[in-house]
Parts: C-alpha cells; structure tokens; sequence
C-alpha cells in the first residue's frame, strides 16, 4: 500500500498480462479512485488473437493500441514477469525491475504446444499462437510457391481457420486432424465443416493413426507410418501457459495454470487472483477463449473491490452458449452449445454466421475501451447454473491450503 500527491492511502495491484483478461480486470479496478493499477505486458499493443489466421493469410498485423481499450489511469509497463514473490508481494521483471503489489491479477495467457516433445517440429513446424509466430510464418509463407504442399497439423478452431484461408488462396493445404476433425463440434455440425473443407480443397486426414509423431524440413510423419510431403508446416494443435505460477512456488493444475478456488483467488495467497486461459478454479478451468477470458477478469478485479470493501466475493458463474469459427473470409458457423459448454445439433451458418464473427473482431476491443471508459459497466449474461453440481461430483482433492500473505 502506498499514499498518494495528498497522503491518501492507496492499494496497489499489479495484472500480468495484457490480453482480454488482464485488460478487463485492470479497467474494472479503476471504479475506485483508491486503487493504482500497472498493467505488465510484454508488447507495447494489444493483439487481437482471433484474428491471427487472416494475419497469417496477408493481413496487417492485427494490434490495437493500448490507448484506445486501456484506462488513462493504468500504468503499462511493457516487460515480462520472471518470478513472484507472494510472501514478499513483489513480481521482477525481466527489465531487473521489481514490482511491488497489494493484490496481484494473474493473467498471462496461453501460448503454443510445447514442440519439444515432437521430434523435428521445434525446428521446422510453424506456430501461430501468438503475434510473432504468425507473422513469421507469413514471413515464409510469402516466400514459398503457392502450389508447395501445405500441412496444418490440428483441427480446432484456430486450424480449421488457418486451413480455410490459406485454401482460398489457392493453396494446396492438407489438415491433419488425430482421431476427429474438430472435437469440440456436434457429429451434425461436423459434416458441415468437412463438407466445406473439401469444397476448398483441402485434403483432410482424420482417424486412427491420423497423428504427427515426427516432423522434418520436407514431410510430417504419421503415427500409422504414412509420410507426408509438407513445404511449410503449421502447427495449431494443443496450447500451453507460461510456467511463472510453478516457477514462482505458486500450485498449479497439471498443464500450468494457477490453481483457485472459485472466487478466482490462488490457494496459496488472498492476495493473488488469476483470470484468463492461465487460471483453474477448483482444478476445473474454463475453455481458453476470449469468450471466457473478459468475465474472468471482470470477476478477478470484482473480487478484488469486494474485499476491499469488507464484502463477501461472489463465486464465477460463467457460461458459454456458443463458439464461431470462421470459414474462410465469407464464411462462418456458430455452434451452438449448452451453458456447460456442451456443443448441440444447432448452428448458425450463412450471411448471420459471417455477420456474428466478422463483428466479433472489433466488437470485443469496443468492449474493453467502453469498461475502460466506465469501469464497472461490463456484464456476462450467460451463467452455468450446472458447474456447482459437476464440482461436488469431483473427487476430493488438496492441492494446498490457502493462507493468508
């Protein structure tokens, strides 16, 4: 805690990460004039991730600048954080800089799989997850013929996306999918996205053995033993978090993320909160998507005012109802979904489908500058009233207890 020009005390709480999440809960913080907000980013603008796969296909970089979604009273700090100190209440930087904070947002996303584990793919398979790796991937895209074999090597949202708009150029783009294509989606909604891949042109391989066990400068190899030919490598399959939390001694689920309970407080530390892709309540962590990301911050920064203001904090009750996925640059399907997050036989396709994604891109950052503007005024109309019951069928478990820092 610190004082401010005229000695009024002030609380001090520091977000790590300036994505979706991190954004909305440093804007929220700003509804009371006591608190001080520093924002630590590692890139001086926001990325507007979904968006990546145009931007792999030739687009500008799709980056907003901090000043139009960011409240003029946060601090932006453009670093990294390389360690947490909670008993301290410190984060260093990797500027050798040290923070020192009253409450603490974690908030640093979710990046790529880690290639390691996949012989040849750290070396020669191309990410997209965040905005360097696309941007060097358009690099070699650019510089390879458009008839060279193309390979992306996942098919979830983000490689459906990728496969769609690099097939509408012309390309020559095979999409290897493991045992399903796209296994968020409902059987019905799945015929929907083959049906549309093959009329791109796009060679689908899916079903057992369908898995890359190898990657090298010219082919990726299948588990089943099939080789095949790959100029350019994509990978989109699975995603990581950074390791801070672990490093930092904080407890973590078994992928990385913050362990909380389900006020989005660490179960080390009152005075740590996570929000984001990089956060597990009660070990049960929301579907990584910006979808989820913007409430999780709303609820991590309302946590944070509710102690503030000796109230209890209300416990996260987020659902989703849907996801969009992009078809190409005219074409799009919103799977429906219960409020669990459960895909159903219901879709949106046709012009409405494109309207609701195509929207989407510059409808998400108006929201963060109109909560930057009047904090307090963001809200999450769909709730999933079955995540208590799915929680109290879980088995008991103790992944710490929580003290007081």
């Amino acid at each position: 805690m610190t004082t401010n020009s005229v000695n009024t005390p002030t609380t001090d709480v520091v977000v790590i990460g300036g994505g979706y999440a991190g954004v909305m809960a440093a804007n929220r913080l700003t509804q009371r004039d006591d608190v001080t907000v520093t924002l630590v980013n590692p890139r001086p603008d926001f990325v507007v991730r979904l968006r990546l796969h145009q931007h792999v296909a030739g687009e500008p970089a799709p980056v907003v600048d901090y000043r139009e979604i960011l409240s003029e009273r946060i601090q932006l700090v453009v670093d990294s954080a390389t360690g947490i100190d909670a008993a301290g209440r410190t984060v260093t930087l990797a500027s050798g800089d040290t923070l020192s904070y009253d409450y603490l947002v974690y908030a640093p996303g979710s990046g790529s799989f880690d290639l390691s584990s996949i012989p040849g793919a750290e070396q020669f398979a191309y990410p997209v997850a965040n905005l360097e790796a696309a941007t060097r991937l358009r690099e070699v895209l650019d510089a390879t013929p458009s008839s060279a074999p193309v390979t992306v090597v996942g098919s979830g949202a983000t490689g459906i996306e990728v496969a769609c708009e690099l097939a509408e150029q012309g390309r020559a783009v095979t999409l290897v999918c493991g045992k399903v294509l796209c296994p968020y989606v409902h059987p019905k909604i799945r015929r929907k996205f083959a049906k549309r891949l093959a009329k791109l042109g796009v060679t689908v391989v899916v079903g057992e053995g369908a898995t890359v066990t190898a990657v090298s400068r010219d082919a990726v190899q299948l588990q089943d033993g099939r080789r095949l030919t790959s100029d350019v490598t994509i990978w989109t399959a699975g995603f990581s978090v950074p390791d801070l939390a672990r490093r930092s001694g904080l407890s973590t689920d078994d992928t990385g993320r913050l362990l909380t309970d389900e006020t989005l407080t660490s179960v080390d530390s009152d005075r740590i909160l996570a929000a984001g892709d990089s956060a597990s309540p009660s070990g049960v962590p929301f579907r990584a998507s910006c979808a989820t990301a913007r409430p999780l911050g709303a609820y991590a920064a309302d946590t944070i005012l509710a102690r503030l203001e000796n109230r209890q904090p209300k416990e996260v009750n987020i659902g989703t109802g849907f996801q969009c996925f992009a078809l190409g640059r005219h074409t799009a399907i919103v799977q429906l979904a219960s409020m669990s997050d459960v895909a159903n036989r219901f879709s949106i396709g046709g012009p409405l489908a494109h309207k609701i994604k195509s929207s989407s891109y510059g409808l998400l950052t108006e929201e963060l500058g109109k909560e930057a503007r009047k904090p307090g005024t963001f809200t999450w109309r769909f709730k999933d009233n079955k995540r208590r019951q799915k929680l109290s069928e879980l088995p008991v478990a103790a992944p710490g207890s929580r003290t007081v820092a």
